[in-house]
């Protein structure tokens, strides 16, 4: 042991003892949002292994073109020693359980536990100062040592802006300049608002995004409000909203629009409803929200508890509400249960397909829906309504072992449902031409779309209704059959059968939770509201010809 423990070291005197070449500092840029507001977002990560015994770094030098600086409220540099503060770089074990237990709501980024604040300048707006040299003393650890710049933007930064600094030079003691090796570049980053995250309201966890855009051009918000953990029903979880009547710069406070914790005498753990789907109704003003409820299971998960040859909640199998908004989603009914009009007495469980539904070109109410058979097999498919959510029919199965469904309408009458294939690393596809009563599978299902099985946002956005004049579908999800990282919205202009990388755009590549919804916000605007790795509820407003750069 003393042999090697001395060969080690002899070897690091002399790796220590060539430093003449110059050092290299490995700059990673992620693409991740910057959150407006917030004290700190990751611009940069800089990785470097001292070349002798007691180098220090002495300065980081950034450079911003100029119209980032008039929304720059800080710049700083935190050292984090031997570990990055980035969940897909080298996260030390309580970080990486922070990040699992939080996805992307832990505020430990500047905790002293983490990282040490070198130095920082809150003048670069007030200087229009475009080069930022921030001076400081570190020794280096003999290792691979990490540091991180930050920035703090503005509350009216634009939306839609996007930040593009660079490291430009980084100093060590003696003056000498390092080799820079930009080994990963982000397209800038993008302004992002944390509309719910960890702690927000004594809330532990806040998940499953819904989004949709009311005539008045209200953005409506919902998600699972989860007050103790992060854990799916059943637990203590109520359907949450937050609106916003400005595009989503800012966002009204919370309401709970789903309570069902007065219902019998169980402990709130034991009458969770959550996993919502929002449907606005245009063309009668109302908007809907569908949810599940668990009653009485336990504690145990539902998924797996829910009873089957069962009907009622005191039977403890899932039940599906209903609640409606006529006034822009600021108040709204009681719910209604539905279950007696589309559950199987023999499946385990039924409930909605997380996100948003749809009005179709007749008026037909459309939700897509999930169930498990009396196996345990799960379906999706869609429930409709033609008399204005008094009744409601189920479809038949669309794919077998597939979950969470969005639907659009590609033409009049043909709905094309894209769902989670939990067999699979792409999303299953299809078709159908009479309101589910029988499916095709689209050229595409099970090809054109990776995913590391995770919830995904299907939108139509009518030729009408967006600046290209064209009829498009926008699907996002976590691009990547790995793990739930690499937000993307991408577009296709042919009704889903190509999706060109021409039409992508990458929003955060950190791991998060990975669910998301779409919305338009104006005919120029895509609107997103995802479990991101910066807030647990993040929303962003992206110009649609960010993501549309061939339109032909």
């Amino acid at each position: 042991m003393k042999t090697i423990l001395f060969t080690f070291l002899a070897g690091t005197a002399m790796t220590f003892g060539t430093a003449a070449s110059a050092q290299t500092v490995f700059v990673h840029e992620p693409t991740i949002p910057v959150v407006v507001g917030r004290p700190n977002n990751i611009l940069f990560d800089l990785r470097v292994t001292p070349t002798r015994d007691g180098e220090r770094m002495t300065s980081v030098t950034v450079d911003f073109p100029q119209q980032d600086l008039p929304y720059i409220e800080a710049v700083r540099i935190f050292y984090t020693g031997t570990t990055s503060m980035l969940g897909s770089r080298t996260a030390s074990s309580g970080l990486a359980h922070g990040m699992t237990e939080y996805g992307g709501g832990q505020r430990v980024f500047d905790h002293p536990a983490y990282a040490v604040l070198l130095a920082q300048d809150t003048k670069v707006a007030a200087k229009r100062k475009r080069s930022v040299t921030l001076n400081f003393d570190q020794r280096l650890f003999p290792w691979a040592n990490y540091f991180y710049i930050s920035l703090s933007v503005a509350d009216n930064t634009p939306l839609t802006f996007k930040f593009t600094p660079r490291v430009t030079k980084v100093a060590f003691d003696g003056g000498r300049f390092a080799q820079l090796d930009h080994n990963h570049k982000a397209d800038g980053h993008r302004a992002a608002v944390s509309v719910r995250t960890a702690g927000d309201d004594g809330v532990h966890s806040y998940r499953i995004p819904g989004l949709a855009t009311t005539p008045a051009g209200t953005l409506l918000g919902v998600y699972d409000v989860r007050n103790q953990n992060n854990i799916d029903l059943q637990e203590d979880v109520q359907v949450g909203l937050s609106r916003s009547t400005d595009g989503g710069r800012t966002w009204e406070p919370m309401r709970r629009i789903m309570d069902m914790t007065s219902y019998g005498s169980l402990p709130h753990s034991q009458n969770g409803v959550g996993d919502p789907s929002i449907l606005v109704d245009h063309l009668r003003g109302r908007v809907w929200v569908m949810a599940l409820w668990n009653h009485g299971f336990g504690g145990g998960r539902g998924w797996w508890t829910s009873r089957n040859n069962a009907m009622t909640p005191e039977e403890q199998t899932g039940q599906v509400l209903l609640v409606h908004s006529d006034n822009d989603g600021r108040t709204w009914s009681q719910p209604e249960n539905i279950t007696a009009q589309i559950k199987d007495p023999s499946w385990h469980l039924i409930l909605q397909g997380p996100g948003r539904g749809i009005v179709m070109q007749d008026s037909t109410l459309v939700f897509p829906i999930q169930w498990t058979d009396s196996t345990h097999m799960p379906f999706a498919s869609v429930v409709w309504s033609r008399d204005n959510g008094r009744t409601w029919t189920i479809g038949a199965p669309a794919f077998r072992n597939t979950t969470e469904a969005q639907v659009v309408e590609l033409e009049p009458g043909v709905l094309m449902l894209n769902m989670r294939r939990n067999g699979g690393d792409s999303r299953a596809i299809c078709v159908t031409r009479d309101m589910g009563r029988t499916w095709e599978e689209h050229p595409t299902s099970r090809k054109a779309l990776p995913e590391p099985v995770c919830m995904a946002s299907l939108i139509k956005v009518p030729a009408a209704g967006n600046v290209l004049g064209k009829d498009i579908l926008l699907f996002s999800n976590p691009d990547t059959t790995k793990t739930r990282a690499r937000i993307t919205i991408k577009a296709s202009l042919d009704n889903g059968l190509t999706w060109l990388p021409e039409n992508e755009l990458l929003l955060d590549e950190e791991p998060g939770w990975g669910y998301s919804c779409l919305t338009m916000i104006d005919p120029e605007t895509v609107g997103i509201l995802y479990e991101s790795s910066v807030a647990q509820m993040a929303f962003q407003a992206v110009p649609l010809r960010d993501i549309v750069k061939k339109e032909d």
